[in-house]
């Protein structure tokens, strides 16, 4: 446990927890939603810190993230908790640990003891011995992941700027719930964020996920503008955010940003609350993959389901194929990239937007 940064003092030893959109206002001794902020006295703390539950050594592209050094590898790491409800969580078993144990005691005191004891579950795996495996196996990028990072900012955050002193980068898998103050302080250390785009509509994200559109909207504009990598994905469910129209109004508010961001479009699979909604059809992650395409969008890719054409990244001018992939690895990489990172097209000289370096 460690003092957080991301938080205001308020009366009477409340305080506001200024991490994520949620800005929950704490009192003394209670959790924020997330479930590992914790006011204690007057002063917010972060109960996972350096507490990791989730670890692997990951292809970059399983972030996704196409477009930010494809072939290496990424230290990933999560931890308890998350600030969102997603009934569809494939990582339910962490991020919504301290959610279950709210529904199984009524005892708020016991509650709150409980839920302390689950965020010191995990690995001790404090920044230095993270950086120091890193360096020990060449792995060139640490990924804050599993569950929502977000909610773990000033552990990635210490572990970020160790690493960026061996030349190692960082990036974040988000929900894209980042408070202005987040990103603020994010942005001297964190190289690229993927930012889900669940849907489009408000009843989506307040049934289903607990949270806000406009807010997630709000931290895409913020981060492009702030100058971090971004790219975007959408898990397509059937029937609940899978029309025409709302596939193509994400697809135009990511170009009304940049046609140069990336949009990643995968398939569901049945999971956490979710298991009678069937999985994605081809066709379907086809059809959104066109409307992508059609919103203006330069890279449109295909997940979740290995060996489609839109897996790779062609030329947006003259169609050569510049990456192979095949499911999450990096089979062929033709781009000439020069000594300063800039990537081109091998055939047409056409520069392709990303972090190659």
């Amino acid at each position: 446990m460690k003092k957080a940064i991301l938080y205001e003092k308020k009366k009477q030893n409340y305080v506001r927890c200024t991490c994520c959109r949620h800005k929950c206002v704490i009192s003394p001794g209670k959790f924020g939603i997330c479930g590992v902020r914790k006011n204690i006295n007057g002063d917010l703390y972060l109960a996972v810190y350096g507490k990791a539950v989730a670890v692997h050594t990951d292809p970059i592209e399983k972030k996704p993230l196409f477009h930010f050094m494809p072939g290496a590898e990424a230290f990933s790491l999560g931890t308890i908790g998350c600030n969102f409800r997603c009934s569809f969580c494939q990582n339910w078993d962490i991020s919504q640990a301290v959610e279950n144990v709210k529904k199984m005691y009524k005892n708020p005191d016991k509650k709150e003891i409980i839920i302390g004891e689950i965020c010191e579950e995990g690995q001790d795996l404090p920044p230095r011995k993270i950086v120091e495996y890193c360096r020990e196996n060449k792995i060139p990028i640490i990924s804050y992941t599993y569950n929502e990072p977000t909610i773990f900012a000033e552990y990635a955050g210490d572990t970020a700027k160790l690493a960026m002193k061996h030349g190692i980068k960082n990036v974040f898998v988000s929900n894209g719930y980042e408070s202005e103050e987040c990103l603020e302080y994010m942005k001297d250390w964190c190289d690229a964020i993927n930012i889900d785009i669940k849907a489009f509509t408000d009843k989506f994200y307040i049934d289903i996920c607990k949270a806000k559109l406009k807010n997630v909207l709000k931290t895409v504009k913020e981060a492009y503008e702030k100058g971090f990598w971004i790219e975007c994905t959408t898990l397509v469910i059937p029937n609940l955010n899978d029309s025409d129209d709302e596939l193509k109004s994400i697809a135009e508010f990511i170009a009304n940003i940049s046609v140069d961001i990336p949009w990643h479009i995968s398939a569901f699979h049945p999971d956490y609350k979710m298991t009678d909604v069937s999985s994605t059809p081809i066709e379907t992650l086809e059809r959104a993959w066109k409307i992508g395409k059609s919103s203006g969008l330069k890279f449109v890719y295909t997940g979740n389901i290995p060996g489609l054409k839109h897996e790779n990244t062609y030329c947006p001018k003259c169609d050569e194929l510049l990456i192979d992939r095949m499911g999450m690895s990096c089979s062929k990489n033709n781009l000439k990239i020069d000594d300063e990172g800039i990537a081109e097209c091998s055939q047409c000289g056409e520069v392709i937007p990303g972090i190659w370096k």
